[in-house]
């Protein structure tokens, strides 16, 4: 019984959907505009978001101010608005890496970011930082570019150890330039590898 129930009731919204198809032709009409209004705000939005991560431009005093995690976003941020895809890895197990990107060149970026609450003021970071990352920064997070970023600065045996071992140190001075806008992180570091692959400025 109840299956002939329901063939009837099938049958009968059949009907009437035949005798008032305009009404399933306006409701086709109704979905495609709406997915057109809806894609379109999608892409605006997109858009935005693009003109807004190119126009992001930081003081120093500004990243002085953040706490360490909030310091790491802002370093995601900033690796976004050069054209990045960056991501926040920072915390508990994240194998020496806060930040990790891969660049428009297809280079892969393991950031480690060390924020000083003093700036110049805090503790010099040492090579004990460096040898941490270099034993993750390619092994684990597979980076062509390891660095090392502080708002501080780093130890005088820090320095000669990071060249030795292919690791960019990022001190006070080359993050506030970076930050302000001038020039994307790879232009203002020395022996950055070659592009994986071709970029539309070269």
């Amino acid at each position: 019984m109840a299956a002939v129930v329901t063939v009837g009731l099938v049958a009968a919204v059949v009907r009437w959907l035949l005798a008032h198809w305009w009404l399933l032709l306006l409701a086709a009409v109704v979905i495609v505009v709406a997915g057109g209004l809806w894609l379109r705000q999608a892409r605006q939005r997109a858009e935005w978001e693009r003109v807004r991560a190119r126009a992001l431009r930081l003081r120093i005093a500004e990243l002085d101010a953040l706490d360490h995690r909030a310091f790491e976003f802002a370093i995601r941020d900033l690796m976004r608005r050069d054209g990045c895809k960056a991501e926040q890895l920072g915390g508990a197990g994240d194998n020496a890496c806060d930040v990790r990107a891969v660049d428009p060149a297809g280079r892969v970026w393991a950031i480690q970011c060390k924020h000083r609450r003093d700036g110049d003021g805090g503790a010099a970071v040492g090579v004990g930082v460096l040898q941490q990352v270099n034993g993750t920064a390619r092994q684990i997070h597979g980076a062509d570019i390891a660095v090392i970023l502080t708002n501080g600065r780093f130890t005088s045996k820090a320095i000669p150890w990071g060249k030795d071992h292919r690791i960019h140190l990022v001190d006070r001075r080359v993050l506030a330039e970076w930050a302000a806008g001038s020039r994307p992180l790879w232009d203002l570091l020395d022996r950055i590898p070659p592009p994986r692959r071709p970029t539309a400025l070269s």
